[in-house]
């Protein structure tokens, strides 16, 4: 390594020295960073990360998004809300439980003449299946998107009046009293409860 005070003693005595010197400077710094320090990059962690995060997050299912999915419109104003009108009905275990429409035993189970106009044919419904799954059992392709009452997608119409009078829904969220009045229903939640007729596929 040069002397520090030699380069100095050069650049006074003698002008080019200062250029050498200058030049040494620079080649020693250049020799030096040419090395490097002898640094290494981390390992990348950010798979494991991700892989701990997502164990440690339950997985959750999220419901269908309400909308009418066929005939557009807006909400159900006149909906009826989650659990009926409050009545509990006792469940096996001992328990206290919401009961549905089609909770009914099974020598009270009964059967009601419905055609369903479309498929003209004219069958036996019971009264503790929705309209939907019992129109399946026939093998017709029935319209269905949700099966919660969540979207008019599985809508239908009972032109002999208003759709309360011949059935019970479970809970539907989406018909306006006026669309029941008008005789609209939804199948996938809608439990027999007379003889009617019904045009599936039909939306209000």
């Amino acid at each position: 390594m040069l002397n520090p005070l030699a380069i100095v003693l050069a650049a006074i005595v003698n002008p080019p020295a200062i250029v050498l010197a200058a030049v040494a400077t620079l080649l020693m710094v250049l020799v030096t960073s040419v090395r490097g320090t002898g640094w290494e990059p981390t390992t990348d962690i950010s798979d494991e990360v991700l892989e701990h995060r997502a164990s440690a997050v339950p997985e959750t299912e999220f419901p269908e998004p309400g909308n009418r999915a066929i005939g557009g419109g807006g909400g159900g104003g006149g909906a009826i809300p989650a659990g009926g009108d409050g009545e509990e009905g006792e469940l096996e275990e001992g328990g206290t439980g919401s009961s549905g429409p089609g909770d009914i035993p099974e020598d009270e189970v009964e059967y009601f003449e419905v055609e369903f106009v479309k498929q003209g044919e004219t069958v036996e419904l019971s009264n503790d299946q929705p309209i939907l799954e019992q129109g399946e059992d026939e093998g017709w392709d029935l319209p269905y998107a949700c099966r919660q009452g969540q979207c008019v997608s599985c809508a239908g119409r009972i032109a002999d009046g208003p759709s309360e009078d011949f059935v019970e829904h479970d809970n539907q969220q989406m018909l306006e009293e006026a669309e029941i009045d008008d005789g609209y229903t939804l199948t996938c939640v809608a439990y027999p409860r007379d003889s009617f007729s019904i045009e599936t596929g039909e939306a209000p």
